[in-house]
């Protein structure tokens, strides 16, 4: 008999996202309590733990439709807090989705249907899989 995955229920993601949360966020404050400890400096331990915190936004951005870029938004202090919790409810629920993908991503989504009306699913490529091509078919050339 074949099990059909099924999206995961609200107290599960959230307690996957609660913990996702901790541990992107926790270690950080760890850190920066020992940097101010060593150190005396309030700064360092602000600079500490946003750099953590940019970290996990690192990590986390590409499997949740944010740039790896977006990283550098992990360092402004309390916004990076709230960008980890936007990553890890949507981590929370992979691999489906409940926004919508990115339009570099579409090429790979799907909008499922049935049961799982209002859910996308977007598998990883596999490694060595064909990518969409860089330029459109209609400007390149053939002999």
């Amino acid at each position: 008999m074949e099990r059909r995955a099924m999206p995961r229920g609200l107290v599960s993601r959230s307690l996957i996202a609660t913990l996702v949360f901790a541990a992107a966020v926790v270690p950080g404050w760890t850190f920066g309590s020992l940097a101010e400890r060593w150190t005396g400096s309030e700064l360092l331990d602000w600079f500490v733990t946003c750099v953590w915190a940019a970290g996990a936004v690192r990590v986390l951005a590409p499997r949740a439709s944010y740039r790896t870029r977006d990283a550098w938004l992990g360092l402004i202090p309390l916004y990076n807090w709230y960008l980890v919790c936007v990553l890890g409810w949507r981590v929370a629920l992979l691999p489906f989705r409940d926004w919508e993908p990115r339009e570099d991503e579409l090429w790979r989504a799907r909008w499922l249907t049935g049961d799982l009306i209002g859910y996308w699913r977007a598998d990883p490529v596999p490694v060595g899989a064909p990518r969409a091509a860089s330029a459109p078919a209609a400007s390149r050339r053939s002999r």
